[in-house]
């Protein structure tokens, strides 16, 4: 029987779900739609309403309210309609040398092993009748079971099939697109679905060595070129410093600007396809470990209107703006290396744990703020900043 996966829901979407015309709760990691129960709920819809786009499992088990019945968690089961990383779930894979395992939930045996061990069992998503059929909803699974129903379309994407196309042949409208495409999913673990489907497909994927292996050799050369040219070592050094701290902002600028331009988003296939191909396609599948870095011929043709940026800002000095433009290009391979790293690898320094633990924030919590990768400084400038809880320290 095919396997049913249920969407990664964020906890701002959650939370903006409080009224009567959309009610949904949480309980540990699962996220529930209430909104036809609530005028069947013997309490009354408004006690519901009270906790809508909340944790309600602690007030379901209050003997002294009204502890609820199994028939009450059935119902629960019939409305499942996604999970959300809870704190203790997002802790655990801030912490975890594979992120992977865990997140997207529900997570694999090891991630499983993981958050048990991290006193986050209750966050492990237990299977139900929904999530163990091809059905796409509650709905379904009171219909009925037959043979075709099995075989129904996914609700956006097949993993198996070409996304590429299913984007393009959808039809969806924008509203539609941009719901599901910021709900991750996991594809076999970590491994990439297939995007064109045919002779181009590697050109999509790309180890993260490949950037400093590609680039470093080259940003060396050219910067020794720079230095060449400049009076003094230290003006070099500052130079190449300036074009250092301009990637940053343009870091920002793409991620917001480019990679997150939702709102102005056309409602179109043309539109919706290419935010599929530039950055939909990592927040749908944010754990791809070849779909996370730029494939060196897409930053080619993004690095061309930069170079010539430089030379026409730093227009008095061709050897300045060459070292402006190397101190961006070594500053855009650190942050293509720390974004893989933040998703796969885990690194005991106390920074890259606060930046792995923002950008997971970023997918799984909030998407539309939190656009820094390698620094939230222009987070705080631009009022784009993700409120993180503040760490506990131990005792």
């Amino acid at each position: 029987m095919p396997s049913r996966t249920l969407p990664n829901l964020t906890s701002k979407e959650i939370a903006l779900n409080n009224t009567s015309k959309s009610c949904w709760v949480t309980i540990g990691s699962k996220v529930y739609d209430v909104t036809e129960f609530l005028d069947a709920h013997p309490g009354g819809g408004e006690l519901i309403l009270e906790h809508g786009g909340e944790d309600v499992g602690s007030i379901m088990q209050d003997e002294i309210s009204h502890a609820h019945s199994d028939a009450a968690y059935d119902v629960l089961d019939d409305n499942l309609i996604g999970f959300v990383a809870a704190e203790p779930v997002l802790k655990t894979a801030v912490e975890s040398d594979r992120p992977q395992d865990i997140l997207p939930l529900p997570p694999n045996e090891t991630g499983a092993e993981e958050l048990r061990a991290n006193d986050a069992a209750d966050f492990i998503p237990t299977p139900t009748a929904i999530e163990t059929t091809s059905m796409t909803s509650a709905e379904d699974l009171r219909r009925g079971t037959d043979a075709e129903q099995h075989q129904r379309k996914p609700r956006f994407l097949d993993l198996d099939k070409p996304l590429l196309m299913q984007v393009w042949n959808g039809n969806f409208s924008k509203d539609f697109y941009l719901e599901e495409v910021h709900r991750g999913q996991s594809y076999k673990g970590s491994e990439s679905a297939p995007l064109f489907g045919n002779f181009l497909e590697p050109l999509s994927k790309t180890a993260w060595w490949v950037i400093p292996l590609v680039w470093w050799p080259q940003i060396a050369w050219v910067s020794w070129i720079a230095y060449d040219g400049i009076p003094s070592g230290f003006q070099f050094a500052a130079y190449w410093s300036t074009g250092l701290f301009l990637w940053t902002l343009i870091e920002y600028v793409m991620h917001r600007g480019l990679f997150h331009v939702d709102k102005y988003l056309p409602d179109n296939r043309v539109g919706i396809t290419a935010h599929f191909l530039l950055h939909g396609i990592h927040h749908y599948l944010p754990m791809d470990r070849y779909r996370l870095v730029m494939p060196p011929t897409l930053f080619v043709v993004l690095a061309a209107p930069f170079y010539k940026l430089a030379h026409t800002v730093f227009y008095w000095d061709w050897y300045v703006a060459t070292a402006v433009f190397c101190g961006g290009m070594f500053g855009y391979t650190l942050y293509d290396c720390t974004h893989y790293f933040i998703h796969h690898k885990k690194i005991p320094l106390d920074y890259f744990r606060q930046l792995r633990s923002y950008h997971i924030a970023h997918h799984w919590t909030d998407y539309e703020n939190g656009f820094g990768i390698t620094s939230r400084f222009w987070d705080r400038v631009f009022g784009t900043e993700l409120a993180m809880p503040k760490p506990v320290k131990a005792s």
